[in-house]
């Protein structure tokens, strides 16, 4: 299993695939990539020499933003429509869906699981 800037990638993928397990690449930054660094994209990620390794972790660590780098300009951004006060921060302090989708029906991913009201709708007394 290969070291790519502190993550494991695994081996038995094609390198094209196996750079997609970064957090921030994508197939098509995969693709580039693998171009960039003169490396066939299809030969197993296990069959990569010491010197392309250190080639792909070069071209990354100059050229992108990824992994823990990323996560941390992703969670700033996230804080700073909160404080703001803006739309988007309000409903992701709230749990909701932030990009203008309908909450009366579906929604469930950021709503989580369905919170039954009692007496809502169709509750009989029994007498």
């Amino acid at each position: 299993m290969p070291r790519i800037l502190g993550v494991d990638v695994p081996g038995e993928r094609p390198t094209v695939i196996a750079l997609t397990y970064l957090y921030g690449v994508g197939p098509k930054i995969a693709r580039t990539l693998c171009h960039r660094a003169g490396i066939d994209p299809h030969i197993r990620a296990k069959e990569l020499r010491e010197d392309e390794l250190a080639r792909l972790a070069a071209i990354l660590d100059k050229d992108y933003t990824i992994e823990g780098q990323l996560r941390r300009q992703v969670a700033q951004n996230i804080a700073r429509l909160k404080d703001i006060n803006c739309y988007r921060g309000i409903r992701h302090r709230r749990g909701l869906p932030v990009r203008g989708q309908r909450t009366r029906t579906n929604a469930r991913t950021r709503k989580g699981p369905k919170k039954t009201v009692a007496g809502k709708k169709g509750v009989k007394d029994l007498r």
